[in-house]
């Protein structure tokens, strides 16, 4: 535990989180099967949504999976450490800049290049998605609304887009979402600083209630896609701002009820699995729905997975160069690279399924950045351990 209090650092990796990447895939092939053997189930739950105007804004499976994926994480955070970040100016800076200056636009510029040039014509030109209708929007069919255009699937309008601007919007969403979960794992793994990782986490979360909605609906505006702004605010506040709240108010609750050594020693220690299976359960939902495409296309997880992978690695390299340029010494550099590194892959998810709908190409492009992100995070890990020497030793 840290002198101040502040967290206990992790011991390693649980089951669940080791073995990312196997329950991903099992999540995987679970789902398709499922989609296969009762594919009216799935559009069951898909159909479980709170609508507005007749629109479906919420949906309720992935709105309960996600609270159960975030509050875990949320109920960890001292929000009152985020007070003292001004200590560490420069570290903190970098992340920032990293995080909300840089990363969404090199995932953007990354993805648009290899999903609308490189991979358009194995992706297919003329492969189309169809996409919820934004909310609040009413247009006839026929009609266009960015690069899409309205249809009749079934008994709902919807809009039908080019499928690899479904798969860019996915991207886009990943690249606005810093993480704010597993990041506490990898920078222990690194021998990082818990304290700074810590606070980064508190400053990341409430960042995105401000700036996850403005950056996402610029950049699908950009991309000529939807920009729903309506469910983007609402998305964050179901999806960021309850967690947020719930953790807030029970994590002091608890603390005076039972006792910091209690809240610590048992009340975390239970609900360290909880984000991971609330995690997989939605992937068996959101796979359910995109099996028929994953079987009929099975090179669609590569030309996703490659622009994320090199979205990565670019701002792992950016982050950590200018942490050594800045002098930062080791403890400070390695989480200020990780966090920047990786994505809060579960609002990504939820969000992409919210405005789009679950068996959207844009939720597919999300869940393939879960399915990359812990190999790529395990390799960056262990590149941080080797290079420790590039930095200043600890003051």
């Amino acid at each position: 535990m840290e002198n101040n209090g502040v967290v206990d650092r992790p011991k390693g990796l649980n089951v669940f989180e080791k073995y990312l990447t196997i329950w991903v895939i099992l999540c995987i092939l679970g789902g398709i099967i499922l989609g296969r053997l009762a594919p009216q189930l799935a559009t069951r739950l898909d159909a479980m949504a709170i609508s507005v105007k007749g629109a479906p804004v919420i949906s309720i499976p992935i709105a309960v999976c996600l609270f159960f994926m975030m509050y875990p994480i949320m109920v960890k955070i001292d929000f009152a450490e985020v007070l003292k970040a001004g200590k560490s100016i420069k570290p903190v800076g970098l992340t920032l800049f990293v995080n909300w200056a840089v990363k969404p636009f090199t995932m953007y510029a990354i993805s648009l290049l290899f999903l609308g040039t490189l991979f358009h014509g194995l992706i297919g030109p003329d492969a189309v998605d169809h996409v919820k209708m934004p909310f609040g929007l009413d247009l006839p069919l026929g009609g266009t609304y960015g690069s899409g255009t309205v249809v009749m699937v079934g008994n709902l309008k919807m809009l039908e887009v080019p499928l690899w601007r479904s798969y860019l919007a996915g991207c886009i969403l990943l690249g606005i979402a810093p993480c704010t979960a597993m990041v506490l794992v990898w920078g222990y793994l690194a021998k990082g600083n818990d304290g700074h990782t810590l606070v980064m986490v508190a400053i990341n979360s409430l960042t995105m209630l401000f700036l996850y909605g403005p950056l996402g609906g610029f950049l699908l505006g950009v991309g000529r896609l939807p920009v729903p702004w309506q469910a983007l605010l609402l998305s964050i506040s179901i999806y960021v701002a309850l967690p947020v709240v719930a953790g807030y108010f029970s994590r002091r609750w608890i603390i005076a009820a039972r006792g910091r050594t209690w809240f610590e020693d048992r009340f975390l220690h239970f609900l360290t699995p909880v984000t991971i299976i609330a995690l997989l359960i939605t992937l068996v939902l959101l796979f359910s729905f995109k099996g028929d495409v994953i079987l009929s296309n099975p090179l669609t997880i590569l030309w996703i997975a490659v622009p994320l992978f090199i979205q990565t690695n670019v701002i792992f390299w950016l982050a950590y160069a200018l942490a050594r340029l800045f002098k930062l010494n080791y403890r400070d550099a390695a989480p200020s690279a990780m966090i920047g590194a990786s994505n809060h892959f579960e609002v990504a998810i939820a969000t992409a399924a919210m405005l789009f709908g679950l068996s959207s190409g844009a939720a597919l492009a999300t869940v393939v950045g879960v399915l990359i992100e812990v190999p790529v995070m395990l390799m960056l890990v262990r590149i941080c351990l080797r290079t420790q020497n590039w930095f200043l030793p600890q003051e």
